[in-house]
């Protein structure tokens, strides 16, 4: 096998070849991104509120995250639940959807939330779970087509709320969303948590475009209308 030099291959036609091609795919990757981001931020736009100032809406959709070993939410899963508490008591909306994972029974994201918000004062009768949201394309999904949500104010962390408003909106879903700020103490991981966003605008716009079906489906759930019913 013949060997071909290191200066040789320097001023190869393949190296070229590689290089143009290279930089092409990579132009190519910053085109998608920043499209992505855009259609995000165009999607959201203007649909982005404070607690006090959101329009009322019959469900408030709350954004699963970690729940910590001993069973509590994480700061930043309490911090949407404060919010969605807030909505509840203020009478913005009538019933809870707490959205999150449950793929094993050792760890409840939903069920979590629920405790959470019943022990400050939220009625159990007013909160619905969905045991299936195991990111926040499935969560918007599966509160249409699963819960029959119309129309609701998402919760969770305000680097995260664009990308949910856009993706909830674009499924069918007459869509307001309030936004934490207050687990910005939390330097580290609401930085990476901030620059996560950029690359989860690409999913989100492809779960978007293809209108993948969630993980898992199943049958209409009446509990959102029943709880709603309530208030």
């Amino acid at each position: 096998m013949p060997k071909v030099s290191l200066a040789r291959f320097l001023r190869s036609r393949l190296l070229r070849r590689l290089i143009v091609a290279g930089g092409v795919g990579a132009a190519l990757a910053m085109i998608i991104l920043a499209a992505s981001n855009l259609w995000v931020r165009t999607e959201s736009s203007s649909h982005v509120y404070s607690a006090a100032d959101v329009p009322a809406a019959p469900v408030a959709l709350v954004l699963g995250a970690q729940v910590n070993p001993d069973g509590e939410p994480s700061a930043f899963l309490a911090a949407r639940l404060d919010i969605a508490r807030e909505l509840y008591l203020s009478g913005k909306v009538k019933a809870i959807l707490v959205s999150g994972d449950h793929a094993e029974w050792s760890y409840d994201e939903p069920g979590a939330m629920l405790v959470y918000l019943v022990a400050r004062g939220v009625p159990a009768d007013r909160i619905v779970m969905d045991h299936a949201g195991f990111d926040t394309y499935d969560s918007c999904a599966r509160a249409g087509q699963i819960f029959g949500v119309r129309q609701a104010i998402v919760v969770t962390q305000s680097f995260h709320v664009p990308r949910a408003v856009a993706l909830c909106r674009t499924l069918g879903i007459e869509t307001t969303g309030v936004g934490d700020d207050t687990a910005r103490l939390y330097k580290p991981l609401w930085a990476r948590g901030q620059t996560r966003e950029w690359a989860a605008a690409v999913k989100a716009a492809w779960d978007a475009a293809t209108r993948r079906d969630p993980v898992f489906l199943g049958p209409h759930e009446t509990g959102v209308e029943t709880a709603v019913a309530r208030g």
